[in-house]
């Protein structure tokens, strides 16, 4: 049973592995192509993700909720679009690096209509591309694909908003006795489960709060949350 277990949650995995070897039995030049790719995507995500995450918790932990859901939330109307077009447009980096800041937006009052917008923005009119595109293409060209793409993400943003609550959008977060673990942060360091044992535990590479009915070490608690390098460990009494 156990190892069933660890077949299904692992499937996907199981998957691609069963692709790439029958790549390589069938068409081993395309099956080495695909591993190069596999492992340029990797290393680019291993160099990009751990930034992101950190910049993450770090503007989690600098602006207030308040501040989000004034400018991002659903009562921003027209000054949330327009924002979230910004914001989304001067980004760097590639759209996947998008997720976890999303989340972080959204924990904090952001609304599923901005979201998209964000994202969407991200990944096709945000500025280094936009110039890229006046290069290859001409400005001409740019100008009314941008246009008809900036009224293609309204729509769909607000077609997405009718039919995507906020209930239906997966929450990293893990919350016991007060205390509160962003496993969308997490990055494994174990300095939370070395600092503090009885409370928290090491679940694969994310940590997790354990059931305990005892009282809190309130000095030793703050040490470990002071530990966490992406300020994933929040307490409120």
């Amino acid at each position: 049973m156990k190892i069933l277990k660890k077949v299904k949650e692992n499937s996907f995995c199981i998957v691609i592995a069963v692709a790439y070897i029958l790549m390589f039995v069938l068409k081993p030049d395309m099956g080495v192509t695909s591993m190069k790719n596999s492992a340029y995507y990797i290393k680019e995500m291993l160099m990009i993700m751990p930034v992101i995450f950190v910049l993450t918790a770090l503007l989690d932990t600098w602006i207030a909720k308040e501040k989000i859901t004034k400018y991002l939330g659903k009562e921003s109307k027209v000054n949330g679009i327009i924002l979230s077009f910004v914001l989304g447009s001067i980004s760097a980096g590639p759209i996947y690096a998008a997720f976890p800041m999303c989340v972080m937006l959204h924990k904090k009052g952001a609304s599923v209509r901005n979201l998209v917008i964000i994202l969407s923005s991200w990944a096709v009119i945000k500025v280094p591309m936009l110039l890229n595109e006046v290069k290859f293409l001409g400005m001409k060209f740019m100008a009314i694909r941008w246009v008809l793409t900036v009224i293609a993400i309204v729509v769909f943003s607000w077609v997405t908003a009718k039919i995507v609550k906020d209930e239906d959008i997966v929450q990293k977060e893990e919350k016991t006795n007060g205390l509160t673990l962003n496993k969308e942060f997490c990055m494994g360091c174990t300095m939370c489960s070395r600092n503090y044992p009885e409370i928290f535990g090491m679940q694969g590479k994310k940590a997790y709060v354990k059931s305990f009915d005892f009282e809190i070490d309130r000095e030793r608690l703050s040490q470990t949350i002071m530990a966490c390098p992406v300020q994933a460990i929040h307490y409120n009494e």
